[in-house]
């Protein structure tokens, strides 16, 4: 299976997201973690960027064999894979090798989540399009919402992960009925959440205002036990 998480406005913490569901599914089985940006490798506590990645990968497709990718990957804390955009570029790879790339992570034993950020490029949109799931990432303010009603993939988007900020009055139920699509998890944006990320021990002491909405949200689409969605 599939997953990309993105948002329609950029430092809308999706890496985070990303970060938070492949650690949780990962207690279900295998998980894959494929970087479109530089965040993750810190995230997950890294010493450095892998030299390579995903964006090698798409440039040799569509001759690139699918186990190539294994060879690219790097195991990162809380038992996932990680594969990061690598020094060659991605956002400009050919429609094909997108595809190809999509039907190998999809068809993988493993879930794949896909941290593709802000979809600022052409290969970023086209993962998301194409896959199982897609998860929306969007803090409850005024222009990140005016980003998303002029989006076009937000209305394909499986669902929404709301990102609800105290000083802001609009929450995730306000949020769904502005984008229409429903809101499976809530997170708060919280001081103790942002230290732990940048502290880059998030797979070794997650904090709970994190893990119990990650929780639900893969409950929900029962990831967990790499089922179908809900």
């Amino acid at each position: 299976m599939l997953v990309a998480v993105w948002s329609p406005k950029g430092g809308s913490v999706t890496s985070v997201v990303t970060a938070g569901l492949a650690l949780e599914a990962a207690h279900g089985g295998p998980v894959r973690v494929v970087a479109l940006a530089g965040d993750q490798a810190a995230i997950f506590g890294l010493a450095a960027d892998p030299e390579h990645g995903v964006g090698a990968w798409l440039a040799a497709a569509p001759d690139a064999a699918p186990d190539a990718l294994e060879e690219l990957s790097c195991p990162a804390p809380g038992g996932v894979a990680l594969i990061g955009p690598g020094r060659e570029p991605i956002g400009i790879a050919r429609p094909n090798a997108v595809a190809h790339l999509a039907t190998v992570l999809r068809d993988g034993p493993e879930l794949t989540v896909v941290d593709a950020g802000g979809v600022h490029t052409p290969t970023a949109r086209l993962l998301v399009e194409l896959a199982d799931v897609s998860l929306v990432v969007i803090r409850g303010c005024y222009l990140a919402l005016r980003r998303g009603v002029h989006e076009p993939l937000v209305a394909a988007a499986t669902a929404i992960v709301a990102v609800e900020q105290s000083a802001r009055p609009l929450r995730a139920r306000e949020i769904a009925d502005v984008l229409q699509r429903p809101v499976l998890a809530s997170i708060p944006d919280l001081p103790e959440i942002a230290r732990v990320v940048d502290a880059g021990v998030l797979p070794m002491r997650p904090p709970l205002a994190l893990v119990d909405p990650i929780a639900t949200l893969v409950r929900r689409l029962d990831l967990g036990s790499r089922g179908q969605v809900a």
